[in-house]
């Protein structure tokens, strides 16, 4: 199989994404692996999607530092790789994190993602279906029991009625942003008006009822196929627990990972959104669950593998590629003519 991991940029890529871990993972498996940034993506006179890309290497490495450097060192030549060779191209860019200078690239990944199902490469999450989840208003076309109380404005006079609704007492946080970036309680608070400010700078501002529940963090659940991903029994989830005084418990903002307790809430959530998440070709998700409620869908970039792997000590990104060979057997068999949506979230 070859296979191409699409990312934001190679050079600003860590040892501990999950994308490190897939490609790796993916090589290991004796899988022809390519990885590529967004602003390497082009368009060729033919018409089919080129990107220079780096061919990975399938030489063992001791860790993934080892591995990341090796990727990313001034020695690893680029090649130029089309959609005429490659059997599937895995979209694992973040938009959210290419705002600002890099407007330009927050799009392209899914523009070109579109042309390459187009000549029969498999593309998953299916870009098409990412356009529309290109922000956190796609999440407001699920069912309502599994979200929040929410509205998303940019009138802070909007905003303080809300407030005001909800006891004084709401989340505040960008439409577009992930990471735990800007993200506030506003909770008796006299400064409203400057945190509102601060985020409109972003675009709209989504503010959420504050659901007591977050004080003890959140369960971060890994989908894949519309289902939790499980391996030998044990789900790929974690429970994130926030720093003192912090109300963000994403690894990034400084979360602590601990074993997840999987109850029949968790179970329930994950069920709901499972039709419309196979539906639209998302081949993995990250669900983001805070009591009774699913506070977000990531889509772009899910991740969480690695942290799960060390708490449950089993190859959940084994599976995860081993799912994509699956998809590409049947790919085969039908000759291309499976849409890019339904082979996405096929499970067989």
């Amino acid at each position: 199989m070859k296979i191409a991991f699409v990312v934001n940029d190679i050079a600003t890529e860590e040892s501990w994404y999950d994308t490190t871990l897939l490609t790796s993972t993916a090589v290991q498996k004796g899988h022809e692996v390519y990885i590529t940034g967004v602003g390497e993506l082009n368009y060729m006179e033919d018409g089919h999607m080129g990107a220079m890309a780096i061919k990975i290497s399938n030489s063992k490495f001791r860790n993934l530092d080892n591995y990341l450097k090796h990727i990313q060192s001034k020695e690893v030549e680029k090649i130029l790789v089309s959609t005429k060779e490659l059997d599937v191209i895995f979209m694992r860019n973040n938009p959210s994190e290419d705002m600002g200078e890099r407007a330009w690239a927050q799009t392209a990944g899914m523009v070109f993602g579109q042309i390459a199902v187009e000549r029969g490469v498999l593309v998953i999450n299916d870009p098409y279906s990412l356009m529309t989840a290109f922000n956190k208003l796609y999440f407001q076309h699920f069912p309502e029991e599994v979200r929040p109380r929410t509205i998303i404005t940019r009138n802070a006079n909007e905003i303080k009625e809300f407030y005001k609704k909800e006891g004084e007492k709401i989340i505040v946080k960008p439409l577009h942003g992930s990471g735990g970036k800007d993200v506030f309680l506003i909770d008796n608070s006299t400064n409203i008006n400057q945190i509102v400010e601060s985020i409109n700078r972003y675009g709209h501002v989504i503010a959420q009822e504050y659901l007591p529940a977050a004080k003890d963090g959140d369960i971060r659940v890994i989908l894949l196929n519309g289902k939790i991903l499980s391996v030998k029994g044990k789900p790929a989830a974690m429970h994130r627990v926030n720093q003192k005084d912090d109300i963000r418990s994403n690894i990034h903002a400084g979360g602590k990972p601990i074993k997840a307790h999987m109850n029949d809430t968790i179970r329930k959530l994950c069920k709901i959104v499972a039709p419309k998440l196979i539906q639209d070709g998302m081949f993995m998700a990250g669900i983001d669950i805070v009591g009774d409620k699913i506070m977000e869908l990531n889509l772009d970039s899910p991740g969480g593998i690695v942290s799960i792997e060390r708490l449950e000590k089993e190859k959940f990104a084994c599976a995860i590629i081993e799912s994509i060979e699956k998809k590409f057997e049947y790919q085969s068999y039908y000759l291309g003519k499976l849409p890019n949506k339904y082979l996405a979230t096929l499970d067989l």
